[in-house]
């Protein structure tokens, strides 16, 4: 199901889901970036607004139009919300017959995204795979994932690091989703309106849209064929698996170690690192509570042992998360665990970019120190 929207019917598609419950999430600017927050209204999204993106940088400038999508992956990923940075896992008070121990309840959701982009669609779909495709399914992923409603976007403004078309993740969405927008502004600001579940044909059902033109149809190929002509980065990925893996002593990888501040930014604004770690707390009261955070395979401790760390280095733990994220992440799901989305290269405060090492790699290959 399909049809067009006028600037104001995005207006609508968020009220439409607020009345159906949802927490309703997107974009808005904040702090001098673009942000994932709740939405009350259309008015929030960040209209005329575009971002300026390189390695360690990031900026936003503002568009001549009212483009409601025209910037690219900000900082922060809906991965805040289907694995929260931090979640209470369990309470235990002290009783007069022992310890009472309870398991904390899932509150947040349902959730509606609205302005996920194609490469996002692609994050989430690895992050399904990571906690609900094994033996046993994540309790609290599964809980606020299960009814979670995905508005994607189509995207139309590439940033300087985006690589998506390299890991054939973007620019336009092929499914995962339950509405997908198109963002038009030549000739006027609409958006193509398509349903990918019945969720979506029933939103889109009373919406109040009209019918999609040959022309507004060939703007939409002609907008994904420019998008996808101005990616930033490129990635070259054929057999990148057995590149890493024949090449674990390769100078590179001291020489990247050199700038690295193993700070772990990288995996912080990734999309799809999962990566945690369990705390343990008890106050005066005779309460006590394990909550998971996130953690980094850039942490010492990460890698502890009885004994010490396995990756004692910055030279281990870098090569540890990009022969992970790009070769054996195929060997645990599938798939590569990198969606193009270059939130990695902008985040990381000295500039290191991914595109780069593993070209470096690839141009002198078997080479070891």
């Amino acid at each position: 199901m399909r049809c067009l929207l006028s600037a104001d019917g995005v207006d609508r598609l968020i009220t439409a889901l607020r009345e159906r419950g949802f927490t309703v999430i997107g974009p808005q600017v904040r702090d001098g970036a673009v942000v994932y927050d709740e939405l009350d209204s259309a008015s929030a999204l960040p209209a005329g607004w575009t971002d300026v993106q390189d390695g360690g940088s990031y900026r936003l400038e503002r568009r001549d139009d009212d483009a409601l999508f025209g910037y690219a992956a900000g900082p922060t990923s809906w991965k805040r919300f289907l694995f929260p940075p931090r979640v209470t896992l369990w309470k235990a008070r002290q009783a007069d017959d022992g310890f009472r121990v309870e398991e904390e309840p899932v509150e947040a959701g349902p959730f509606a995204f609205v302005g996920v982009r194609p490469c996002e669609l692609a994050a989430i779909a690895i992050q399904d795979r990571v906690f609900l495709g094994g033996r046993y399914a994540d309790r609290d992923y599964a809980a606020r994932r299960e009814h979670a409603f995905l508005v994607a976007v189509n995207c139309h403004e590439p940033g300087g690091t985006c690589f998506c078309v390299s890991m054939d993740t973007g620019p336009t969405a092929r499914d995962g989703y339950d509405l997908v927008l198109t963002e038009l502004l030549e000739g006027g600001h609409r958006f193509i309106v398509e349903s990918g579940s019945r969720r979506g044909e029933e939103i889109l059902a009373g919406l109040g849209g009209t019918e999609v033109s040959e022309a507004d149809l060939e703007a939409a190929a002609r907008q994904a064929e420019d998008a996808a002509g101005r990616m930033g980065r490129q990635l070259d990925t054929e057999g990148i698996r057995d590149l890493l893996r024949d090449n674990l002593e390769h100078p590179r990888w001291d020489e990247v170690a050199e700038r690295c501040l193993t700070c772990g930014n990288c995996t912080l604004a990734c999309p799809t690192c999962f990566c945690s770690a369990v705390e343990d707390a008890n106050d005066l009261d005779g309460e006590a509570a394990r909550s998971r955070v996130w953690d980094s395979c850039y942490s010492v401790d990460y890698s502890y042992i009885h004994g010490g760390a396995v990756r004692q280095t910055p030279r281990a733990r870098y090569r540890q998360w990009l022969t992970h994220k790009l070769g054996t992440w195929h060997d645990q799901f599938g798939s590569s665990g990198c969606v193009g989305c270059g939130r990695c290269i902008t985040w990381c405060p000295v500039g290191i970019d991914i595109t780069e090492e593993v070209a470096a790699i690839r141009a002198t290959p078997g080479e070891e120190s």
